[in-house]
Formats: structure tokens, sequence, C-alpha cells
């Protein structure tokens, strides 16, 4: 068994690397990043190819592939319909994928480990912006507490294994994401792809309404995939003595990533009906569910190490729009 804190861990265009869910939001938009930047040895399995939930299945990928550096975007998502209605599922998959995970990055020797989680895993009622030791200090979002708690099991994984073998974990909390490669299956995607789809098909169809859920004053930050890309490798590029910084004993290995403003459902949709020249009428469904009334991250840690989103989210619907015709339509 080796450890990862005695290797040199500056990552080349020869390196192996593995990105755990790669057809996915997060991981199509990591592994274009990554090619694009020269990268050439990406290990890439889909979820029949690899299980992760299955632990023999991961130690012998590890044991036979051996990455250098790993991208855990491998995970049970969805909105706060999937959440509500899939709880056992979004806690016990989660955790089997990243305990496996973790645990053979460790066993293995992977020089560094870039766990990604989401910004559910903060208090519902937080202070906002929301900074990283905001982490554990209140109740959380009870839809979508199952998922939460799994991230949570993660990012203390990581710290744990950070503090006894030296390991260089990190965990990075993106805010809401949308781009290319995105869920747009009303029945569990997130609220903007799901208004995508639902003002996109109320045009083609010619219906005068499209019902948004809840009372559309809840707050929302949203990223667009290829800036988190462009993040994570940014991460995995730090310098040893810049990611010290981020690998403290005494605080969680977590950064949040996000662009630091938010906008609200309201206005989203308006957005998107402008954008798609939508015309009909929005109704709110006061009777679901809001979540959560504000999520914006606090990102001056990762400012102060110079990275920021670069995509204005008009401009990031209007990409996402022109590669996803065919999933939006009626």
């Amino acid at each position: 068994m080796m450890s990862a804190s005695k290797v040199d861990d500056v990552m080349q265009p020869t390196s192996r690397v593995f990105v755990a869910g790669h057809r996915g939001l997060v991981g199509s938009a990591i592994c274009r990043h990554l090619a694009a930047a020269g990268y050439q040895r990406l290990l890439l399995r889909t979820s029949t190819e690899l299980d992760l939930a299955d632990r023999n299945a991961v130690w012998d990928f590890f044991k036979n592939q051996r990455p250098e550096y790993v991208v855990l975007a491998a995970a049970k998502v969805g909105g706060i319909q999937a959440n509500s209605t899939y709880p056992v599922e979004f806690i016990r998959d989660n955790l089997l994928i990243q305990t496996n995970a973790i645990d053979a990055c460790y066993e293995f020797g992977v020089k560094r480990l870039l766990f990604l989680g989401s910004s559910c895993i903060y208090p519902k009622f937080c202070p906002q912006p929301i900074r990283e030791e905001y982490l554990l200090t209140g109740p959380l979002e009870p839809t979508n507490r199952p998922y939460a708690v799994a991230k949570i099991a993660g990012i203390e994984q990581c710290w744990a294994y950070n503090r006894q073998y030296g390991t260089k974990f990190l965990a990075a909390m993106p805010t809401n994401l949308y781009g290319p490669e995105d869920n747009f299956d009303l029945a569990n995607s997130h609220v903007l792809p799901a208004l995508l789809r639902k003002i996109a098909t109320a045009k083609a169809t010619g219906a005068g309404q499209v019902e948004v859920w809840g009372t559309g004053t809840p707050r929302r930050e949203f990223l667009y995939s290829d800036d988190l890309a462009e993040a994570c490798v940014f991460l995995l590029q730090l310098p040893e003595e810049r990611l010290a910084t981020l690998l403290q004993a005494d605080v969680p290995p977590l950064i949040n990533i996000g662009v630091g403003e938010d906008i609200s459902i309201r206005e989203l949709a308006e957005l998107i009906c402008r954008l798609l020249e939508y015309n009909g009428e929005l109704t709110f469904n006061t009777a679901q569910p809001d979540g959560t009334p504000q999520k914006l991250l606090d990102v001056s840690r990762m400012r102060g190490l110079g990275w920021t989103a670069k995509t204005s989210l008009e401009e990031g619907i209007r990409r996402t729009v022109a590669a996803e015709k065919e999933n939006l339509r009626p």
C-alpha cells in the first residue's frame, strides 16, 4: 500500500486520470476540458462497464489501471421530486459509490482526489453568502437530506484519510449546475433544465401557460458546467504549497465553486422565456415545495486562489439550448 503523500503530485499531460461519471453533466464537461488541455490518458468507464457500488469491481479497476488522479463526479442526483420519491437510493447509492472510490484511492496510491458534492450540504437557513465553515451548523433542507448527508459523509471521509494517512483528497462543492449533457427528464431533473424543457415544449406545442413549482421567490446561483470543469482542472493543477492551504488538519478539505451571484426562480423562468421567445403566461403552483429560500455560495476562497467563473447565465443558457435541441423537443 503506497501513501499518496510520498509521491510527486504535479499532474502531467501523460498522467492517468480517472473521471468517474464521465457521461454526466459534470464528468463530460471535465473530460472535454482535460482533452482540450492536452491530457492524453483519460480512464473512462460507463456504469455498465464499472459499477462503482461494487467494491470488488472498483478494486479490480484500480489495481489494473492504476489511476494517478481521480475526479469523483459519479453520483445519483436529481431535483426535489426525485429526492422526495427515492430517498433510499439517494443515500444508499451515493454512500456506496463514494466509499468504494475513496477507499480505493488510498489503497492504490492516487496522488490527488477531487470529490465533487453540492451546495445542498449546507444548512437550509444558512447565512448568505454561504462560507465553507457553515457546514454542519444547522438543519438541512428536508427534501434533499439523504443526498446531502451522503455527501457530507464523503467530505468527512476525505478529511479522515488526509489526517490519518497524509493523502491529498479535496472536496469541491459546486453551486447549481447546468449545461450540455444535463438531465431534461421532468420527473427527476433540476430546476433550470426542467424549466428549459417545459418552456421549449410550451412554445413548440402552442401552449399558453407554463407551470413553475413553488412561489418563484427562492433564489439560486447557477454555474455553467464548462466553468466548473475549468475550476476542477485548476484545482488538480494547484502547486503543492497552494493545495496545502486547503488541506489543513483542523478544517474539512472543502472549497466552494460558484459565480458569486444569484437569481430568483421567477426571474430565471422569465429569462428563459425571453431567450426562447416564448410569450405565454407563467403560473406558480404554490402547493409544491420551494426548497431552501436562498443558496448563494461565498466563493472568495476560489477567487483568492486565482479562479473566477467566466460564462454569464444568459450565454450559458444559449449554449445549452444550442447543444440540446433534440432533448428539448416535445
